[in-house]
Parts: structure tokens; C-alpha cells; sequence
């Protein structure tokens, strides 16, 4: 099955085109076209000729094109989650799931559109600033390249794609390498709108050699990004003076105190850590539980692990499936056995078998060990014993990332402290860091990245204030 660049509004063909394999079966599913530079400006070109009857467009029509598209969604919605689970391996329940989540990002970005203003500035409130009157306008910034991860092919693209059509930018939009089906799928759902040809462009390919271009393109205003640090960081380096927000992951860590629930807290823990085999920013990574708690936790924990349904991502019963790729799936298998040798405990798990790297607990984790202290982005989770929760607090924030982080405490005052000093984006009180809603305020401290998704939020990092100031005197 070949798929093509969509640029301009029309799908054309690349000079090569790269095989795309099933990470459960390993079959071929398509061919998958690779961009040469003159595609990519082909798309900016297409996308800065569409920012004027972008810009023009109104709050009502820019709301009436994202309507069309979540008509489109709940059309086609098993037909996109079946895509979902085919390009990436995730279980097909969790794929609805996204699909929900993407028609729901989309809606809010429909209605966010019919609120996009600005505000009134009281000028008189200075000394100087008798007889005049002031506002500021928000207007759209330009050329979006997005650059968006393979773990919610979807939704992910959404928060990029939902806002900037509400603000009136165009956008270039660059998919992971291994979920390009999906992007696909949604050009194919935005040609049916009344979107204006060339305001959305489909460019696939590999990530250095399609992100640089549009990284150092004068066209492009505003580039937004979601995926490692490492290529975060060098985005931001070639970016020149150009907007750029960057959502960049973070080893979630959550604490339990003593009182807690912890059938509550068993049954988030395992969502948390091994949904969409640990493969979210936000996967529950680190656990931090007192240790009057921790041998009865990790004993409950394991049971309900292995509870867990894991193989065929199309059953829907499985809750576990393939990770991403071969390659990935080593990786954190080596990250454990680093862990082990080090002294921690294999509680469950730390292999592959039937091609499926098993959900994985480890306990008495060091500090410094892989697991503990980068992203590991695989079905992994640690369960430390702490003495207090002023060293639970310590212990989160001892990370370079600062995404989210949960604590499940029936003190209040504890509650409001651990809000006060995790040093994270978003803090969840009784409930795991992987929650999350889309229309709320979403973006992370240190290398976790800058700016904030959530559609509102995003709508403000993709518009610039204008300042209109008139002098009645």
C-alpha cells in the first residue's frame, strides 16, 4: 500500500519510498514516502502562500472547518483506531480510546476558536496615560511545522493541528517515522473540509533530514515539537529566533502516604505505569511509597500485574502489547538488568516473550540507575520505600525532568505542601501523574520542555499580541 506527500492540497508522489513493518506481526503494511528537501519546500511554500485566506477566515468559519473534521472522526472512528493499533501496536481498546480523546481535542478546538481574544488595557491607571484607549488583538503567527511522537499518532497531532487551525496559522506537518498511517488518515479527513488548499501539508520521512529543513526555514514562524530532549534541545538550537515549544517527556514519579486507599491507588498504579506498554510522557515511572506500606503494596501490585492480558494488539481484550520496536524493547530490557546488577529487586517481568516486553516492577532502585533517573518509556516501574514524604517530595525532584508528579495523601496540609514543592508542570492530588484532560494546561519545568499544550494554551503560544493604543485627545 503506497501513500503519498500531501502538498497544496494535492497528494504526490516521492523519488523513494521506505518499507513500514507491523511491531507485533512484523509484517509489511505499506511503503511510506521519504521527502527530499525540495518536497519540504515545496509544503513551507504552500502553507506561507495559504497564511492570507488563512488569516482571513472567520472565528465562525476556522470553528465550522474543525466541526467538519470531528464530524469525520466519529464517522470513521473504528476505521482510525483500527490505524492506530495496525502502525504502533496499541492494544485496540486503548486506540478507541484515543480516538475519543482526538474527536474531543478537535471539538475544544472548534469551540476555543469562538473565543480567541484579547483584552482591554486600562491606560488611565497611569499617570501619563489620561485620553487613551487601548486593547490588544491576538492574531495568528504564520507557518506551524509540527513535529509530532509515535505513541498517540492521534491525539498528539491534534493538540498541534486543532489549535493552529483555531488561531488561523497553516501548518507543515511531520509524523513519526513508524506512525505515518495515521497522518495520513487525517489529511485524507481534512480534504474534506472547507480547510484552504495548502493550509494543511503532509511531509513524511526521517526526522533529521525533514525536521532540519523545516527547523531553518525563514517561512516557517513557529516550530512545535514533541518527543526526546536530546532533539528537543536541538531544535532549540537551530531555531534561530523563531517561536518554539517543546514538550519533551520526564520520568513521572508519584507518592503514597500512609492512609492511602491503596486499592484506589493499585488499580491507577497499573493503568499508570503499562498502559500503552509505559509509552506516554507521563507513564507512572517511580513510585515512592512508606515503607509501613511497601511490602504489602509491592505484594498487591504484582498480583494485579499479572492479571494484565498481553499479545495481539487487534484482541480486545489485551492491555499490553509490542513496544514500538525491536530495538526499544532491548533497550529497556538492558536498562533493567543495569538496575538488578546494581541491587535492585525483580519483582515481575524484565523480558520479552512472544515478542512483547512483559510488564516489569523493580524495587530498592538506585537513585542513579537508568530506570530511576531517564525516561524509560517502556512497561517499567520502580517501588521505593521511603521514611516521609518530605523525602518522597526530595526524591521526585531530584530528576533533570519535571512533568507531572501525583501524590495520594488524606492530609490536607500534606497535599498542599507536596503541591507547593514537587518541582513539576502538573501536580494530580490522589491520582496518578498519567492523568490527564485535554483542554488543561499541560507543559513541564526543566528538561521536560517549555510552553503548554491544552487548547486554549496552545492557541496563546500560536498567536502574537498586537497592542492598538488610540489617543482621544
Amino acid at each position: 500500500m503506497k501513500k503519498k506527500l500531501y502538498i497544496g492540497g494535492e497528494w504526490k508522489e516521492a523519488a523513494e519510498y521506505a518499507e513500514l513493518f507491523s511491531p507485533y506481526s512484523r509484517e509489511k503494511i505499506a511503503e511510506i514516502p521519504q521527502a527530499a528537501k525540495h518536497d519540504i519546500e515545496e509544503a513551507i511554500e504552500a502553507a506561507d502562500s495559504a497564511r492570507a485566506e488563512m488569516a482571513a477566515l472567520t472565528a465562525y468559519e476556522r470553528a465550522a472547518i474543525l466541526e467538519q473534521l470531528v464530524s469525520s472522526f466519529i464517522e470513521r472512528k473504528e476505521e482510525a483506531a483500527h490505524i492506530i493499533s495496525l502502525e504502533s501496536a496499541k492494544p485496540l481498546k486503548y486506540a478507541m480510546a484515543e480516538i475519543d480523546r482526538t474527536i474531543e481535542t478537535y471539538k475544544f478546538a472548534a469551540e476555543e476558536a469562538k473565543r480567541l481574544t484579547g483584552e482591554m488595557i486600562p491606560m488611565d491607571a497611569a499617570k501619563g496615560g489620561s485620553g487613551r484607549l487601548a486593547y490588544t488583538l491576538r492574531q495568528p503567527i504564520g507557518v506551524v511545522a509540527a513535529i509530532t511522537p509515535f505513541n498517540f499518532p492521534q491525539n498528539l497531532v491534534a493538540h498541534k493541528i486543532g489549535p493552529a487551525i483555531a488561531a488561523g496559522n497553516t501548518v507543515v506537518l511531520k509524523p513519526a517515522s513508524q506512525t505515518p498511517l495515521s497522518a495520513v488518515f487525517l489529511a485524507e479527513l481534512l480534504e474534506q473540509t472547507d480547510l484552504p488548499k495548502g493550509a494543511f501539508n503532509l511531509v513524511t520521512g526521517g526526522g533529521r533530514a525533514v525536521g532540519d529543513v523545516l527547523v531553518e526555514s525563514d517561512k516557517v514562524e513557529m516550530i512545535t515539537f514533541t518527543g526526546s530532549p536530546a532533539v528537543g534541545k536541538g531544535i532549540r538550537n537551530k531555531a534561530g529566533l523563531k517561536k518554539v515549544a517543546l514538550e519533551l517527556g520526564s520520568n513521572a514519579g508519584l507518592l503514597v502516604d500512609e492512609g492511602a486507599d491503596l486499592n484506589t491507588v493499585l488499580e491507577k498504579a497499573v493503568l499508570g505505569a503499562f498502559s500503552n506498554q509505559g509509552q506516554v510522557c507521563i507513564s507512572l515511572q517511580r513510585i515512592y511509597v512508606m515503607e509501613s506500606l511497601k511490602e504489602e503494596f509491592l505484594s498487591r501490585f504484582q498480583a494485579a500485574t499479572q492479571k494484565l492480558v498481553i499479545g495481539d494488539p487487534f484482541d480486545p481484550q489485551s492491555d499490553l502489547s509490542a513496544m514500538i520496536s525491536t530495538q526499544e524493547q532491548e533497550r529497556a530490557a538492558s536498562w533493567v538488568q543495569e538496575a538488578v546488577d546494581a541491587g535492585a529487586t525483580l519483582v515481575a517481568g524484565g523480558n520479552v516473550k512472544d515478542n512483547v516486553f512483559q510488564p516489569t516492577i523493580l524495587a530498592d532502585v538506585a537513585a542513579d540507575s537508568k530506570v530511576s533517573c531517564q525516561e524509560v518509556f517502556a512497561p517499567v516501574v520502580i517501588v521505593n520505600g521511603i521514611e516521609s514524604i518530605e523525602q518522597g517530595i526530595s526524591e521526585i525532584n531530584n530528576s533533570v525532568y519535571g512533568l507531572q508528579a501525583g501524590i495520594f495523601t488524606n492530609d490536607i496540609k500534606t497535599a498542599f505542601r507536596a503541591s507547593k514543592e514537587l518541582q513539576v508542570g502538573g501536580v494530580l492530588i490522589n491520582d496518578i501523574p498519567t492523568f490527564r484532560v485535554d483542554q488543561m494546561p499541560y507543559g513541564g519545568v526543566k528538561e521536560s520542555g517549555n510552553g503548554k499544550e491544552g487548547l486554549k494554551y496552545a492557541i496563546e503560544e500560536m498567536t502574537e499580541m498586537k497592542l492598538v493604543v488610540w489617543n482621544q485627545s
